[in-house]
């Protein structure tokens, strides 16, 4: 994408922009107890709409890779039913949005699987953290190592869930490959210790990343996918990083550049905690990966303005922002103050803290 101001319109592949401003992908935990958005969603996301982008909360692409209850899922006619309120809503007002596709692999609980069976993931090896349940917060259970022969079968659950993305008439999807879910377990050497061709070498541990990646571009128009990645997150259960994630994650976003995809969204450092740009060099990243760059984590708006100036991202992704602003975009714009929304009112519930923020012009501000 043609390098801009933070406010400039452009594309990022194929997918029109309107402004260099993401909303990050957000779980709100208030689909039903089978996956379905509610209602509450087309006017949660519409109210978000001047968004440059929108990437929509992290979508479970199975039963099986779901991780927390009431997260929303894309593989049945339900689903796709329930998001195409959301993206006649969101085009309605003028936005554009892409569906993260999402498999927890470990990060999940026996009661979020079928019949209570063990979570999958590259290796047995279980998870510290904890994970909301229907039941409450409960530890992460002991996961076994997916087979083999389920692999084909898992990356077709990939495809399905993007081709569902499609019929639901999202403008792209972005794939998780990030915060220590499936695909990242499968890339780190921290949580796989296969000795097939899914472990071991760097391109050997990269290979289920690329394969989904291939397969969801036999859907989708390359310039219409992207990839979220994290090379310094320990999420979920404080997992260890990859003992080297520049290589590790140069190798997989050369390799994703190689496929044409639109872009790689990558967490630059610990989720919630301060940018890592001083750490870890996330521009070579960027030109391994060669296409559209969004950059994330702990943003502000001065840092956003300078990093876009430089070139050093094609986009800029706000997350908590959006839960408590729905006109982020324009807060950013005047230099308008965020109203910081109650983390209690951050996962499940109904309306409240989710539909009920005011805008600065509707409380008469600026």
């Amino acid at each position: 994408m043609a390098q801009a101001g933070l406010f400039d319109a452009g594309k990022l592949g194929a997918i029109p922009v309107s402004n260099r401003i993401a909303m990050a992908p957000l779980t709100r935990s208030r689909a039903d107890s089978e996956g379905v958005q509610t209602p509450l969603a087309a006017e949660y996301y519409s109210q978000r709409a001047s968004a440059g982008l929108i990437i929509c909360e992290a979508t479970n692409i199975s039963r099986q890779g779901r991780g927390y209850a009431w997260t929303p899922g894309v593989y049945t006619d339900a689903h796709v039913k329930a998001w195409r309120k959301v993206t006649d809503a969101v085009h309605e007002a003028g936005g554009h949005l892409v569906l993260q596709l999402w498999h927890v692999g470990r990060v999940s609980h026996v009661s979020l699987q079928d019949d209570g069976q063990a979570p999958v993931a590259p290796s047995a090896i279980r998870g510290e953290d904890t994970v909301y349940t229907e039941s409450g917060l409960e530890r992460l259970s002991m996961p076994r190592m997916l087979r083999h022969d389920e692999i084909p079968g898992l990356i077709d659950d990939y495809r399905n869930a993007a081709r569902r993305a499609k019929e639901a008439g999202f403008d792209g999807v972005e794939i998780h490959m990030a915060n220590s879910y499936l695909l990242d377990q499968f890339l780190r050497d921290s949580t796989n210790r296969r000795d097939d061709e899914y472990g071991g070498s760097v391109a050997n541990r990269s290979r289920l990343p690329l394969e989904v990646a291939q397969a969801v571009t036999e859907i989708w128009d390359a310039d219409r996918v992207g990839a979220r990645l994290s090379p310094l997150t320990r999420f979920a259960g404080n997992t260890p990083l990859d003992s080297d994630p520049q290589t590790t994650y140069g190798y997989l976003a050369e390799r994703l550049g190689m496929l044409g995809m639109a872009y790689i969204h990558c967490i630059e450092g610990q989720t919630r905690g301060a940018n890592a740009k001083a750490v870890y060099d996330f521009q070579e990243l960027r030109r391994a990966f060669g296409g559209g760059y969004i950059a994330n984590n702990s943003y502000t708006r001065e840092l956003a303005i300078e990093t876009i100036s430089k070139g050093e991202a094609d986009m800029i992704a706000f997350g908590r922002p959006f839960i408590g602003n729905p006109d982020v975009v324009d807060r950013l714009r005047k230099n308008a103050p965020f109203v910081d929304a109650p983390k209690e009112a951050y996962y499940g519930g109904g309306a409240s803290g989710y539909t009920d923020f005011a805008t600065l012009n509707a409380v008469g501000g600026f």
